[in-house]
């Protein structure tokens, strides 16, 4: 439906009182039901609400007299002394589109930074209804007039797009892959608490960008928050579900912290969202918890290292809980000391298989492309042949002549405002190292006579930005547009845009795509490996290969590349006229005749 067939939904903004409640005069408003926003403007910090009702009045007043007597949160808010409220109305509002409307306020919220606490104990999202056609058109209009309301609040549904917390969020819709994944984990666990077990493992397995970090955000958000306020929903017994999510990786850990934190489910205090190491340390095989959530479980040890002393972080977690969630990608997997040897991995695999709880997600979310560029990557990461670089009107797949080619096209897709999270990625191939100084001058990336730095070092020196960037993921940062990020910044997030360098370790010998470790410089890649039978072996060229999966795999709308060695970027440059010719001959083919 053209989006002029749609009508302009009716905003009113009002001061949160009995006497202002009176100003609510339009029939949408009073007759239909509504969707409204709460907000304490006491800071820049924002503290907000949610809601939807059939009786915006009624529910209202509700909210001022008996709400703050049983929740913490009401508390609060009739406390302050600058608090408003937006109703919202639309003439093809119903039940199902405002749970909906409502459920979409929640998503986009949650990735906004001024907001520090969002308030709303339950996600929405509905089924088929009608107008369901008609939701995303109405809401684009609902958020285009409140951000002209409060920029602060509702920026441009874009900036929240390229939000880490906005992909991160519970209140994504899920597809029916994911609603089957997570009916079946929510029976998994009931049967579990039921029965007094523990050890228990669920294994989500999945490539990169198929909706792994959602489904188990959604989970984690439901268990903790919905679930536990429905009476236990769970298990039988006074005392709540306990769970914790866990995350070996820096970055993704910050997301999950401040996204729950302003969720109000958890805070920074407490270790329910937390690193395998930190939660194993804190917790006894005598006392478990009901449920552990592990994302990027890949990404999690299998030897000893520094302050962790076992010898499989997912075993301690196992003895440590009553059941374990942990989403997983060999693929992904990047050091020696996260490494699985086959016959482990696939015992492992064969155990949740049996027990009937092996998930697959296999639907591609992240990159939005066809088919025959999926298949590309896969030919040249895991088949090693370079093939045809293919067309695709919706994916802009591109080898570039030179770095600097490469950076200038990544710079201005970053300088678009509708493809703003576009950054330069590259394998570990030049030295950096976290704490080492490298005589004063900043680690870089250097090709020739080109050269960039690699990433968290621009603001490193300068307290200021480094304090405004500390809740946001390095891509996000506005001076990392002059930095190239590795496996180690960008693994789990995604990009509009990727421009990857492909570094020397990477090589194209007799028609093949080989790996070289000895150019590389990701030690923890190259160190020889402890197998089970005590034997020391190298595993670099599949942790390399890795490497360059997780780095290939992080555009949504475009993929650009430029590959050192020179025989890999002559492949893949004759790769994308091979693919130039064949068009050509396709789109004038009577010529050809």
């Amino acid at each position: 439906m053209a989006d002029k067939h749609i009508a302009t939904p009716i905003i009113q903004e009002i001061d949160y009182n009995n006497t202002d409640l009176q100003r609510l005069k339009d029939p949408l408003l009073l007759t239909y039901p509504t969707v409204y926003v709460i907000h304490d403007d006491s800071s820049q910090q924002f503290t907000l609400y949610v809601g939807e009702t059939t009786d915006i009045k009624r529910r209202t007043i509700e909210h001022m007299d008996i709400d703050p007597n049983t929740r913490d949160d009401w508390h609060q808010l009739a406390q302050s002394t600058n608090v408003k409220m937006i109703v919202i109305g639309h003439e093809h509002f119903n039940k199902s589109m405002t749970l909906d409307i409502e459920n979409q306020l929640m998503l986009y919220l949650s990735g906004t930074k001024a907001v520090k606490r969002l308030n709303n104990r339950r996600t929405n999202p509905q089924g088929l209804y009608y107008p369901i056609e008609e939701r995303n058109q109405i809401f684009s209009k609902i958020w285009r007039k409140l951000h002209l309301l409060h920029r602060d609040i509702f920026p441009v549904e874009r900036v929240i797009r390229n939000s880490a917390l906005f992909k991160a969020s519970p209140f994504h819709e899920l597809t029916e892959e994911q609603k089957d994944a997570r009916q079946l984990i929510f029976e998994r666990i009931t049967q579990t608490l039921q029965n007094q077990q523990t050890g228990q493992l669920i294994l989500v397995e999945g490539d990169a960008g198929s909706g792994k970090t959602v489904l188990l955000s959604t989970l984690f958000y439901e268990m903790v928050s919905t679930l536990n306020q429905q009476g236990q929903a769970l298990q039988e017994g006074d005392s709540p579900l306990s769970a914790a999510l866990l995350i070996n990786h820096d970055e993704q850990l910050k997301v999950y912290q401040d996204i729950m934190a302003k969720l109000g489910i958890t805070n920074k205090n407490d270790n329910q969202v937390d690193k395998p190491t930190r939660f194993i340390n804190n917790h006894t095989v005598t006392e478990p918890v009901d449920v552990v959530l592990v994302d990027e479980a890949h990404l999690m040890w299998t030897q000893g290292k520094q302050s962790y002393r076992g010898k499989n972080q997912l075993y301690d977690l196992l003895n440590r809980a009553r059941i374990v969630i942990a989403v997983f990608d060999r693929h992904q997997v990047l050091t020696t000391t996260g490494y699985w040897e086959d016959n482990l991995r696939l015992s492992l695999e064969d155990k949740a298989a049996k027990a009937g709880n092996l998930i697959h997600l296999k639907q591609q979310l992240r990159i939005q492309a066809s088919e025959t560029v999926t298949q590309w990557l896969d030919t040249f990461v895991h088949q090693h042949r370079v093939t045809a670089l293919p067309t695709d009107s919706k994916y802009d797949l591109r080898v570039f002549k030179s770095p600097a080619d490469l950076y200038h096209a990544i710079s201005e897709r970053a300088a678009d405002e509708d493809h703003g999270l576009s950054r330069m990625l590259a394998t570990f191939d030049w030295p950096y190292k976290d704490e080492g100084d490298n005589h004063g001058e900043l680690w870089q990336v250097k090709i020739g006579n080109w050269s960039m730095p690699w990433n968290l070092q621009l603001n490193a020196a300068n307290p200021t930005e480094k304090r405004r960037n500390r809740t946001l993921a390095w891509a996000e940062q506005k001076q990392t547009i002059n930095e190239i990020g590795s496996t180690f910044t960008i693994q789990g997030f995604d990009l509009n845009y990727a421009g990857v360098i492909i570094g020397p370790s990477i090589k194209y010998r007799n028609g093949k795509v080989i790996f070289d470790p000895s150019a590389s410089e990701n030690k923890r890649a190259k160190n020889r490996r402890t197998m089970a039978d005590g034997s020391k072996q190298v595993v670099a060229d599949e942790l390399l290969e890795n490497e360059l999966n997780v780095l290939l795999t992080r555009g949504v709308h475009g993929l650009y590349i430029f590959a050192v060695d020179p025989e890999l970027q002559q492949a893949l440059m004759k790769a994308q006229q091979q693919e130039f010719r064949e068009k050509m001959v396709a789109e004038n083919s009577d010529q050809y005749d």
